[in-house]
């Protein structure tokens, strides 16, 4: 059984682990688990002094309405020194920054659903506001906790349409990026597809 909060934005962009340096970027459209478990440790600030606990949030669905291309300027953090001779005997030292456009590729309208194994952990995650990376990603709550069989959160237009990572190693597994909290260990999973339009393209607020 799982209770499930439903979150929602304007806009959102998790970044893949990739794209350290890549001038084009578009968003990630699936919470890794240390993006899951960052996320547990900001609703329950309690698990924050715990080496181990146990997993809150026990599963995930992230839909969109669509991708904004979106150029944001960047500035590295080395500086760049530059020697101006003024005379015969002054020279000047220019330091400057230079500075890059990025083309990230930002969700419209995320919608994140998390599935919790016990009902008060749900009940605590539905009065709080979550950010998927960037701090100005901000989904809120709609307040209200869904209690649902877990088979009924895999049925194809159930109204839990979207994307999710399901956690672990097979055939179908790939890295996805290395857990920050557990020594930079690699992270594996396989993506699942709810749904023949995992996308909210049809929502009647889009029209």
């Amino acid at each position: 059984m799982l209770y499930i909060v439903r979150y929602s934005g304007p806009f959102g962009f998790i970044k893949p682990w990739t794209a350290v340096r890549d001038i084009e970027t578009f968003t990630q459209q699936f919470l890794t688990p240390s993006i899951i478990e960052g996320m547990e440790k900001k609703l329950y600030p309690e698990l924050l002094s715990l080496e181990t606990f146990p997993k809150r949030i026990a599963r995930h669905r992230l839909t969109y309405s669509g991708i904004s291309r979106q150029q944001e300027q960047t500035q590295p953090r080395g500086i760049k020194q530059k020697a101006k001779k003024i005379d015969t005997k002054t020279t000047s030292i220019e330091i400057s920054r230079p500075r890059s456009i990025l083309t990230r590729g930002v969700m419209i309208n995320p919608i994140l659903f998390l599935g919790f194994a016990k009902q008060e952990h749900a009940v605590t995650a539905s009065s709080q506001h979550i950010c998927l990376c960037r701090n100005e990603d901000v989904l809120l709550p709609d307040g209200e906790v869904v209690r649902l069989d877990e088979t009924e959160f895999d049925k194809p237009d159930n109204g839990f349409n979207g994307f999710e990572l399901r956690f672990g190693r097979n055939d179908q597994s790939f890295i996805v990026g290395y857990n920050r909290f557990h020594n930079n260990e690699p992270m594996y999973g396989w993506l699942q597809i709810v749904g023949d339009n995992p996308l909210q393209t049809n929502r009647a607020d889009l029209v």
